[in-house]
Parts: C-alpha cells; structure tokens; sequence
C-alpha cells in the first residue's frame, strides 16, 4: 500500500460482505506518516486556517504601516510585559527571604559553644612559642576557660592584637566568654610569671648610699612566680628559693659540670651567683623553689654556652667558671666600650701576681652598690676583699652579661695595670704605671667622676 496515497476505503473485517456501504466499510483508516497517523482533509483545512489567520495577526496593521505605535495583536503588550517583571521580583523577593532565614538557621544551629560572662575562680594558662591562635584556644578550652575552641576563634576575629599575644603564663578565669578570654589576654595585668635579669644585678638585694634598695636575683624571681590561685596570692618566698639553693645537690638543680665543683665548694648562699644570666625568662607560677631554680638554671646554662663560654675558655687556657668569675668583675667595674681593657687588667695583674684591688669585690658581701670603698671594708680580710687577697673572688660577684662575657674571653691586647672611672659618664682612664695612674686619679676628681 503506498502510505503517501490518498485514504483508501477498505472492507472491515467481521463487516458485510454484501454492504459494501456499512459503517465499518466506509470508516476512513487513517494512514501512517512516521509512526504517526496522517491529517485526514479536514484537519489539513482546518490547519491551514488557522495558519492564515496567524498571518494575519503578524502583519502590521493600517495603524502601524502609517506610523502608528499600537502593537499587533501577536504580540505583548506593556501591561503584560509589567505585570511579569513584578511577578519576577516577587519570586527573587521570595528566594532571598528563604536563603537568608536558611542561613541563619543554620549559623544558629552550628554556632560554637560558648559561656557567658568574666568567668569565675583562677586558671593559669601556657602559651608556648610559636603557638598559633588556634592552639592557645584549644589550651583554653582543655583547661576549661572556653567552651570551645570556636567560641574564642569567632571573638578573636575582632581584634588584630590577639596575634601579638607572647608567649608565657596569663592568669585567666574558668568559663570565660570567648569575648572575655581575648580581652583577658590582652590585658598586661594577666601576664606572670615574667622574669628580666639585667647585668650586674647580684643574688641578694643592695642597697646605695642614699639608701635606696635594689631588688636582687632571688627578689624578682620570687615577684615572677606571684599569681593569685583559688582567690589567694601565692609566690616562692625568697628564703625558699635561698634554702632550695644552699640545701639541693648542684647537680640536681642543673648547675652545668664546668661549675659544680667550684659550686660545691663556695658559701652556700652565694653558690648561684652569676650563673643566672642576664636576660628575659619565664617562671611557671605554682612550682616549688627546687622546680624554679631548675628551670632557670637549664635556660641560663644554655646560654652561656652557646655564647662559647666553654670552647673559649679552653682556647685561652682557662676554665669557664673562671672566665665567668671574670666576666663578672668586668661587668661591676666598666661599661660597654672599656670592658675589652678591664679585663685585660684583671688578666695582666693576675699574671703578675698582683692583687685585683676592685672595690666591687670588697663591696660584694656587704650588699652594697657604691662606686668607692672605705679604709676599714678595705682592711677587713676575707675571701672576697681583693685588696687583701690575691687571686679571684670564690665565686662571680654578679650577673654578667654578652659583652662582659666576650670581653673575658678576648681582651683587649695592652699593657695597663690600672684604670679609674675618669669621666661622668662611667669612662675609664688606663695607665701601665702607678705614676699615670694618680695621675688620671686627679683628673677623675677634677671631672666630678667621684
């Protein structure tokens, strides 16, 4: 059968024969175009009617061919166009709505944990070095002051200077406000356990003539282990840190092999002194004397030696503890520039087998800071008396620092045996011979030096 043909009548089957005419005879069978079945003619007309009508509606009408701007009836009109622009904006209206309450539904529901309010009771924190912002609130979370770590990230985020926090002990409070906790940290009230050693400062307090009072080595100590736990104050007493001294083994307080039999053998409230830098340290409140003198002495010795204290000693021909005892009349007896020079004196006159003559040796174990002594300290014997004895002090007399240590080590070449401070701003003069040396003694006078 050709299916492009026109319909074809055919018989039903079941239909009469004898009735080519009958209603299932004369049906009209659809034919089938691609697998679907034909237009019959009156759907062919009735689609070509409408498609003239369409094209009627898309031609321009008298109106628009004479100018006019009325649109043709095919097309939307401004009313239309308004109507779907608003209902546009609605629908964007509504999406915002629906995201942003999302949001917050789900902020609210993923918040970090947090406590409300200053907190309560003492807590003391550690951050170490190199702790990142995250690691101190996971610290304190641990410790219980926040509740989470995220609770403290949120408030640390609005302020920069939560980066510059250093490291050491902070008194903080349990269940704190994330909010709370960084101003805490940022507070400088919050930090302890904070320890500074400046050169020339000596184990016991000293006093001036003017009698005023400088706090000596085991003060601050003592100061840097205050902190207030359980609503008390509570610090290593400086007869605590004393007796942990003179009572516990050397060794057991880490004083280094180089020292520990001059240690053993010297006064055993003065067998620390200069071994103790100076320098910043940190002192964890709430350890006992025994435990703060440890840690101490393990951050000086490192110190020191890697200054070159041991190596250098051994390449001058001296033990370190000497070089430290050195180091220490250097740092009593001149200032930065003339150090090099003092400790060439001390050597030479040791060399010689002259007594050192430095008052700050004879001042020492009176706790006295003065830049002269009197006849009677002079005349008074003791290990310590460097006008009367010959040699080294039995211990250093004080804290040296870097350069007093540097100078020891590599003094500066030439042949003096005296010096004097000569000028206000401590200066010395040096001289090879006594005559030289009265000499600069007068102009000392002369200058207001002493």
């Amino acid at each position: 059968m050709d299916i492009d043909g026109p319909t074809t009548r055919l018989r039903a089957v079941g239909g009469s024969a004898a009735d080519p005419t009958s209603e299932a005879a004369t049906a009209p069978i659809p034919v089938v175009r691609d697998g679907r079945p034909a237009a019959s003619p009156a759907d062919r007309a009735d689609r070509a009617d409408r498609d003239e009508r369409d094209e009627r509606d898309d031609r321009p009408d008298d109106d628009a061919r004479s100018g006019s701007a009325a649109p043709s009836r095919g097309r939307r009109g401004p009313g239309r166009a308004r109507r779907s622009g608003v209902l546009l904006l609605a629908v964007a209206v509504l999406l915002v709505a629906v995201v942003g309450g999302a949001y917050y539904l789900f902020r609210s529901l993923t918040s970090a944990a947090d406590f409300d309010g200053p907190g309560e009771g003492d807590v003391i924190i550690q951050v170490a070095d190199g702790d990142s912002t995250a690691a101190i609130g996971r610290t304190l979370e641990s410790t219980g002051v926040v509740a989470s770590v995220g609770a403290f990230l949120d408030a640390a985020e609005q302020d920069d200077r939560i980066l510059g926090v250093q490291p050491g002990s902070y008194q903080m409070r349990s269940r704190m406000s994330g909010a709370a906790a960084v101003g805490r940290l940022l507070d400088p009230a919050a930090r302890v356990g904070q320890l500074e050693i400046r050169g020339g400062v000596q184990l016991d307090d000293t006093s001036a003539p003017d009698g005023t009072v400088a706090p000596g080595v085991l003060t601050l100590i003592s100061r840097a282990t205050c902190a207030t736990i359980d609503g008390a104050d509570a610090c290593v007493s400086v007869d605590d840190l004393r007796a942990a001294m003179a009572q516990t083994d050397p060794a057991e307080l880490g004083v280094p092999s180089w020292a520990r039999e001059a240690v053993s053998a010297a006064d055993p409230v003065r067998r620390l002194e200069g071994l103790l830098v100076p320098g910043l340290y940190e002192v964890e409140p709430g350890q006992d004397a025994v435990q703060v003198l440890q840690g101490l002495l393990a951050t000086s010795t490192a110190r020191l030696e890697a200054g070159g204290i041991v190596a250098g000693a051994e390449a001058i021909g001296s033990s370190p503890y000497e070089v430290l005892i050195i180091s220490s009349l250097v740092e009593k007896e001149g200032i930065t520039p003339d150090m090099p020079k003092v400790a060439r004196v001390v050597y030479n006159r040791l060399a010689a087998g002259q007594r050192l003559e430095l008052d700050s040796t004879v001042n020492y174990p009176l706790d006295l800071q003065a830049l002269r002594t009197t006849a009677e300290d002079r005349g008074t014997p003791g290990p310590y008396n460097s006008y009367a004895t010959a040699g080294l002090p039995p211990t250093p007399i004080a804290a040296p620092g870097r350069d007093a240590v540097a100078a020891a080590l590599a003094p500066e070449p030439g042949p003096w045996f005296f010096f004097v401070r000569c000028q206000t701003d401590g200066t010395s003069c040096f001289a090879e011979t006594f005559a030289e040396h009265t000499a600069n003694v007068q102009l000392a006078r002369d200058n207001g030096a002493f």
